[in-house]
């Protein structure tokens, strides 16, 4: 982990001008900066930065913070890699907590990585498998193949290059079967796994020696999760983020070759369906998803899983099952590239996919069948929108050949939009600036009121008395312009009184038609409302009740 206090000190490094103008064009406005905002359509400038603030918020979306979350937000990445990225781009050193063995760790996979890619070059038998297979030396450079020897080479160089024999079982590198150490890839032409962000955390093996396990992947470790990687994804996503698709395959070869032919937004699950764990990356990229599996019984198996995934989490995209015993990589291989190219085009829609692998499984001309197979797809529709549930009860009903009204929606809870959040109540608003800008006066507002008293921006009022001005509702407040702040602690007290008196005169309105309050107790608070409010009109500062 990174130490937090080396996060401060990157933070007090950093200008958010700087960093928000590398990746966007600024223009001053005023004391701020302006620019079309980077996160959503937009023509109008409505994303303004602030140097003096140190924060950026966008009045069309919402997207607000520092300059750590705008590089996460504009590059995808996670807190720590935002952080790294930026000490690296500033030339800050960043310290780590138990730094050594994390470098220890690094150092031993980029050299085993070396190390069997040398060995590669020297493998004959390794290299004329890949040739055979249409894979390009520059392709073997990029993706940095290479070859596994003997478990007694692998220990030797470990030994040799003084790294720790227990750190190599840590990473997956060795096993120990209780009494030896052993290396897990033994004559194998490897493929090194790299995060998202470029970090070297494990590998994955193909046999060139007839062995039963034709592909192994390094085992479960503290860095390596083979539900989260996604083989490739450091190489695509650029691609990825700027052709909006993304290309889940089944294979190393299949990304390789697919790469090789210009589909650079490929990536492969690593020997596991699809799973709920890799959907964060998948959202981060905003893609559509195209999966792309082989037409044998594990692939459609695998597909069907990933399409229900997908859809019911809303993603877009489709589904391509390779057919006759080929695999985008033999396509490729077979220069059918302009095929393949129209394949992934006319990819079949998730939802569509589901339902047409669902209903064979059943001998719809079977009544009892034919309800089995309905009550499965309507499970599979429920947990979908109720829009989209509506839209596809038509395709249901054509293909089980009955009536739509059999095929329910789901009524979802759709949550109302409070009329009184999109009101902008300039009273309240400069109050709540003013102890935002000015701290010292928030016991002052604290001893006269609390956020009852306030009707449109009761949260805001909360987060600002309770200091969390990171908080997007918090930031626009901040950089909005036209809610000015308070200056003097005398204006502030005449503009509470105002402030007061108003809500006192509500008060009294709403009470004197209520009809459920008797006449003695109704009384009662009338008198005592137009005390207050007399008592403010006379320029007395009266706390809240």
């Amino acid at each position: 982990m990174i130490a937090a206090d080396s996060i401060e000190g990157l933070k007090t490094q950093l200008d958010i001008v700087d960093v928000v103008g590398n990746y966007i064009e600024l223009k001053r406005a005023g004391s701020n900066f302006k620019a079309v905002c980077p996160f959503h359509d937009e023509k109008t400038p409505s994303f303004v930065v602030s140097p003096s603030k140190q924060i950026y918020h966008c009045f069309g979306c919402g997207a607000s913070g520092d300059s750590i979350k705008f590089v996460m937000e504009y590059e995808h990445l996670s807190y720590p890699e935002a952080i790294e990225k930026l000490a690296k781009e500033y030339n800050y050193t960043l310290r780590y907590e138990n730094d050594g063995k994390k470098k220890q760790n690094l150092d031993l996979l980029k050299s085993i990585n070396e190390f069997y890619q040398k060995l590669l070059l020297k493998n004959q038998t390794a290299l004329s498998y890949l040739k055979q297979r249409g894979v390009f030396e520059s392709s073997i450079e990029k993706f940095e193949i290479g070859y596994a020897p003997s478990s007694n080479m692998t220990l030797d160089f470990i030994k040799q290059n003084f790294f720790d024999i227990k750190n190599g079982i840590e990473l997956g590198v060795l096993g120990f079967d209780g009494n030896r150490a052993y290396a897990r890839f033994i004559e194998r032409i490897t493929f090194p796994i790299y995060t998202q962000n470029g970090v070297l955390v494990g590998f994955g093996g193909r046999t060139i020696t007839n062995h039963p396990a034709k592909y192994i992947n390094s085992p479960e470790t503290v860095f390596f999760n083979k539900s989260k990687l996604l083989y490739g994804f450091h190489l695509a996503k650029d691609a990825v983020f700027k052709k909006k698709e993304i290309i889940i395959t089944e294979g190393y070869l299949d990304v390789i070759m697919l790469h090789q032919a210009g589909f650079d937004n490929a990536v492969a699950t690593l020997g596991t369906a699809l799973t709920s764990q890799h959907l964060p990356l998948l959202r981060k990229t905003g893609a559509k998803v195209i999966v792309s599996y082989d037409g044998d019984t594990a692939g459609i198996n695998a597909a069907l899983k990933a399409a229900k995934l997908l859809s019911q989490n809303g993603f877009e995209g489709g589904v391509v099952i390779f057919e006759g015993g080929m695999d985008p990589a033999d396509m490729v291989h077979n220069g059918k590239t302009d095929e393949l190219n129209e394949i992934f085009k006319n990819h079949k829609p998730f939802i569509e996919f589901v339902i047409d692998m669902s209903i064979p499984k059943y001998n719809i001309t079977n009544p009892m069948e034919k309800e089995k197979a309905l009550n499965e797809i309507k499970e599979y529709l429920s947990n979908l929108s109720e829009l989209l549930q509506e839209e596809y009860k038509v395709y249901v009903a054509s293909k089980l050949a009955v009536s739509p009204s059999l095929i329910g929606s789901k009524q979802t809870n759709t949550k109302t939009t409070n009329m009184q959040t999109a009101y902008k109540d300039v009273a309240e608003l400069g109050i709540i600036k003013t102890i935002l800008e000015k701290p010292e006066f928030l016991e002052f507002v604290l001893n006269v009121l609390d956020e009852n008293v306030f009707v449109y921006h009761k949260e805001e009022f909360r987060l600002a008395a309770s200091s969390q001005t990171t908080h997007p509702k918090i930031v626009e407040i901040l950089l909005d312009e036209s809610i000015k702040v308070i200056d003097s602690k005398e204006d502030l007290k005449d503009e509470l009184k105002l402030f007061l008196i108003k809500h006192y005169e509500n008060r009294l309105k709403r009470i004197n038609t209520k009809k459920d309050i008797p006449f003695k107790e109704k009384s009662f608070y009338i008198r005592k409302i137009r005390d207050k409010i007399l008592m403010l009109k006379k320029g007395e500062l009266v706390s809240y009740e």
